[in-house]
């Protein structure tokens, strides 16, 4: 599936809520249903700088070129966001992540709706996830 049919498919999923409570409600289910991060990822150098809670970013480069990404974080909001980010981002091509436009974010509400600190910290991670992605293509050559 292409990020752009991800992206729609969270835009559905998010679409069915008018209050922002359930929204968040969703987006930490989400969270809850992510896969815990291995205990060898979660080293000081997988800590994401910029986020107020603390958030693990692992990425690998897979035989086919594709970049994986696992994540995890100690609060579970920022657990949702991660997990949404992982979901449209990973196992897509360098290319593909680094073109990616995530309208997403504003089209469900989500950049509205965070405080400045949050928002912040999504930025973070979104630039941590295009960084992953420039240096896999920087070693495919």
């Amino acid at each position: 599936m292409s990020i752009e049919e991800i992206q729609e498919e969270i835009i559905d999923e998010f679409s069915g809520f008018d209050d922002w409570m359930d929204k968040y409600q969703l987006l930490i289910d989400l969270g809850g249903e992510q896969e815990p991060l291995p205990e060898q990822y979660k080293v000081e150098s997988n800590l994401i700088d910029g986020c107020q809670s603390r958030v693990w970013l692992q990425a690998d480069l897979t035989p086919e070129g594709l970049v994986h990404f696992q994540a995890e974080s100690d609060a579970l909001i920022v657990k949702g966001f991660v997990t949404l980010l992982i979901r449209v981002l990973s196992d897509h091509t360098p290319d593909e992540i680094l073109n990616a436009d995530l309208h997403f974010i504003e089209e469900i509400g989500l950049k509205e709706h965070l405080s400045p600190t949050r928002s912040n910290g999504l930025v973070a991670m979104l630039k941590q996830m295009k960084l992953y992605a420039m240096a896999f293509k920087a070693k495919q050559g």
